[in-house]
């Protein structure tokens, strides 16, 4: 039996030029996008371009995340066709817009409630341990965890699956993962490196030369680049392992079985085909 790293660098390696296309096909993306917001709206055909390139790069990107996270599964992920496996995404990903807008309202209302809990709380508890810096310090915290941490964890069990078996989701076997302990821990790592780790290397205010300044906000981007495709490629297999240990019951197929009946004959075997159970 694989160990789990031996099983990760497998799919890995197995789906090595999707893996190429997350790296270089999301950076062509998001150049396509940059363009599309320079395009000129002078004439006919630059209006219908210019509403022609969102619905291509929507669409592309769709196919690029259902194509890896199908070349990552056990089997390929060949149980619906490509383009039916992304369009599910499209559920998953409304799912995940209107959980950050409702995080978006509780963010703009953290300074509110701070100072709320802050103004209700016994004199020492709010002169020493619920200050309004402490309270506002860890909401910030809570509502970014449940940003990047709780709420991708949900919803990208969900995603992989939509993306292998359409609409026919696996619902036990996405609850199985979900609760499976070396879930999180991984979800936490890739939240640490893409998002927060970024946020740390463009904290520092601009020192030095303009020269010195633009090569260090292009290695910044470059490295905030690589660690977030990085980590999203590694979550989706490790994903597809944690889905791929599992063990569904095997589904019970019911023949015809010829069986012998008294003592065997050499010239002659006596045999009959046991009855079928009923309702079978």
């Amino acid at each position: 039996m694989k160990t789990y790293g031996k099983d990760l660098l497998g799919r890995l390696r197995h789906s090595r030029r999707w893996v190429a296309a997350q790296f270089a096909g999301t950076l062509l993306l998001i150049l396509i996008g940059i363009a599309w917001t320079r395009l000129p709206e002078k004439h006919v055909w630059q209006v219908l371009l210019s509403l022609l390139v969102p619905l291509v790069v929507a669409i592309s990107v769709l196919e690029l995340e259902a194509g890896t996270m199908r070349s990552l599964a056990s089997d390929d992920g060949k149980r619906v066709k490509l383009v039916w496996g992304a369009m599910t995404l499209l559920v998953w990903i409304a799912v995940a817009w209107l959980t950050w807008a409702l995080l978006d309202w509780c963010d703009s209302r953290i300074p509110q409630w701070a100072g709320y809990l802050n103004s209700q709380a016994p004199a020492h508890w709010r002169a020493k341990f619920l200050t309004y810096q402490h309270l506002s310090l860890w909401m910030t915290a809570i509502e970014w965890a449940l940003r990047w941490i709780v709420v991708p964890a949900k919803v990208i069990p969900y995603a992989m699956a939509s993306a292998q078996w359409g609409l026919r989701l696996p619902w036990r076997r996405v609850i199985r993962l979900l609760w499976n302990w070396r879930w999180w821990p991984a979800v936490v790592v890739a939240a640490l490196l893409s998002v927060w780790l970024p946020g740390r290397l463009f904290a520092s205010v601009p020192t030095g030369t303009v020269s010195a300044q633009i090569w260090r906000v292009t290695l910044k981007l470059t490295a905030t680049y690589l660690l977030a495709v990085g980590s999203w490629v590694l979550l989706l297999a490790w994903a597809a392992v944690l889905f791929g240990r599992q063990q569904p019951p095997a589904e019970k197929e019911i023949t015809e079985v010829p069986a012998l009946v008294g003592p065997p004959d050499k010239d002659q075997q006596a045999s009959v085909k046991l009855p079928l159970p009923e309702g079978s």
